[in-house]
């Protein structure tokens, strides 16, 4: 029962995440995530808890309008989700001092989540930074 709740705690988090990319308010992340979590993988950029993935995600909602968030897979064990995500989008802004290009990309992202009382407290994950710079053009494939 308790991996079936820490699952839907998941969803939610990448749920409110997509819904922020598309309305640019990630108010929705307070709910399942703890203002401290600590993300042991931090993109480059990121702030510290909360507030520090929500401000690089508004980052990514400048650059990539309407990101969508796809979960192919979420596999629960005790306190411990493992998802496997799909970041989609149109590179329409700046990144990171990359200028737009207007070009689709995809970046895949695993990442493992510890939840405690209901809330994601911390984060472990790879994504293919490579594959997103290829795409974006700033790196030859």
């Amino acid at each position: 029962m308790a991996e079936e709740q820490n699952q839907e705690i998941a969803r939610r988090a990448y749920r409110a995440a997509s819904e922020g990319f598309r309305s640019g308010d990630f108010s929705g992340l307070d709910e399942v995530i703890a203002p401290d979590v600590r993300d042991h993988d931090p993109d480059p950029g990121q702030g510290e808890g909360r507030e520090g993935l929500k401000a690089f995600f508004a980052e990514l909602a400048r650059a990539f309008p309407g990101l969508e968030v796809v979960v192919d897979d979420l596999i629960a064990e005790g306190d411990r989700v493992a998802a496997r995500v799909r970041f989609r989008g149109t590179h329409s802004g700046d990144f990171q001092g990359i200028a737009a290009s207007g070009r689709p990309v995809e970046m895949r992202v695993v990442d493992v989540l510890r939840i405690r009382d209901g809330k994601i407290v911390e984060r472990w994950g790879v994504g293919d930074q490579l594959g997103l710079m290829q795409q974006l053009g700033a790196v030859p494939a």
